[in-house]
């Protein structure tokens, strides 16, 4: 897809960046930050994705946030002229005239309780202005995308994006981000979400065998929140979190959840500490992140995980639909070339998966339940309903 990005100029380079103020007062480190913030703008300005790929992934990631305003919409598909909503040509209330979406309530819910643990130099006024800013941003993406379901914790993420981009920008990044890199979680049930989550134990077992099999057999529901969420919802450091942002947008979908493997490899010691025979104790260490969380060893360690044991080699990674985000996504390239009709065409195709396999599960229970007293009566009704 052919971005119309402006790129920086050159005045507004030197005004990207990083301030002496806000850097160590280390020279070389200083000056390192400020080489890496020429590069970024440098592949910014020529759209080469694959070098801005690299930066994001490396240490400090894209530096600050004056430099993701113009990455991060480069890096999920900055959309061309006739891709861009309705609100970003111009009238930035026309989706105010559009119907109700459905979730609303629940947004408001959650949006009166953001901006808890960052920016922690606001007043009172500034709080209720950003809560409305954030409030309108999550209607405005739901009202133009009305298939989309609203999840508890996607306000988290849309709060980020809010900090970082400008207002003209928000809107289209956020859509793409929800129709093309976390669709899997705004479905109608959590079925593809909880399927993402199975790959964990299985890179767990690939490592570490005795650690896997000293963990609880359940689903891994531990990792929930934070898959949901970008971790957005787990991590109170505003800048850890625009940091794991800056790899999560410009690595695989599938990155994240390698990332929580990683986690787990990680505590393996304070994991064995604990029987086997004391699941909830298991639980509740596993579905907390450890403090301090080391963000750039955990990045380039989840780079080598993912490197040494990829999706394909998973056996869960069969069973993922071929219209998750983590397979239409499987290649960060991928989401820059997709429409956001493309991401509503593979929404409506895991939506018919999801049909289809809750008829299979209804046939074979009543299947089960017709067995004794005649297979043919079990059938008969299977195939009532079926038809």
């Amino acid at each position: 897809m052919e971005s119309n990005a402006r790129a920086p100029d050159e005045n507004e380079k030197k005004s990207l960046a990083p301030s002496d103020s806000s850097l160590s007062r280390q020279p070389e480190k200083r000056n390192r930050d400020k080489e890496k913030t020429a590069d970024i703008l440098d592949a910014c300005k020529k759209k080469d994705l694959g070098r801005l790929r690299g930066l994001a992934t490396s240490e400090r990631g894209l530096i600050s946030d004056p430099v993701r305003k113009w990455a991060w919409p480069l890096l999920l598909g900055e959309p061309s002229h006739d891709d861009v909503t309705v609100g970003e040509k111009g009238d930035v209330d026309t989706w105010k005239e559009m119907p109700k979406h459905r979730d609303e309530d629940q947004v408001q819910l959650d949006v009166d309780r953001s901006f808890i643990y960052y920016p922690n130099d606001q007043s009172p006024k500034d709080l209720e202005q950003r809560k409305t800013q954030l409030s309108d941003l999550i209607t405005a993406v739901l009202r133009r995308q009305p298939y989309l379901c609203y999840f508890q914790g996607y306000h988290d993420i849309c709060q980020v994006f809010l900090l970082v981009l400008d207002s003209d920008k928000r809107s289209t990044a956020v859509t793409r981000l929800s129709t093309l890199r976390i669709r899997d979680f705004m479905l109608p049930t959590l079925t593809p979400a909880l399927a993402q989550l199975q790959l964990i134990p299985s890179i767990l077992y690939a490592v570490n065998p005795k650690l896997c099999n000293h963990l609880p057999r359940t689903h891994p529901y531990y990792a929930i929140s934070a898959a949901l969420t970008m971790y957005a919802h787990d991590i109170r450091e505003y800048g850890d979190i625009a940091r794991l942002f800056d790899v999560f947008l410009a690595r695989e979908a599938v990155f994240s959840v390698y990332m929580y493997a990683q986690i787990v490899l990680g505590r393996s010691d304070e994991l064995f500490e604990t029987p086997s025979d004391e699941p909830d104790i298991l639980h509740s260490i596993l579905s907390k992140l450890p403090k301090p969380l080391d963000i750039e060893n955990l990045i380039l360690n989840t780079v080598k995980l993912y490197e040494a044991h990829p999706p394909e080699t998973l056996r869960p990674w069969s069973s993922i639909s071929n219209f998750s985000v983590l397979k239409t996504a499987r290649e960060p390239d991928r989401v820059v070339e997709q429409s956001l009709e493309d991401g509503e065409m593979y929404f409506n195709q895991q939506v018919k998966e999801l049909k289809r396999a809750e008829q299979r599960d209804k046939i074979l229970r009543i299947l089960w339940k017709y067995r004794k007293p005649a297979g043919t009566v079990g059938l008969a009704v299977a195939i009532g309903i079926l038809s």
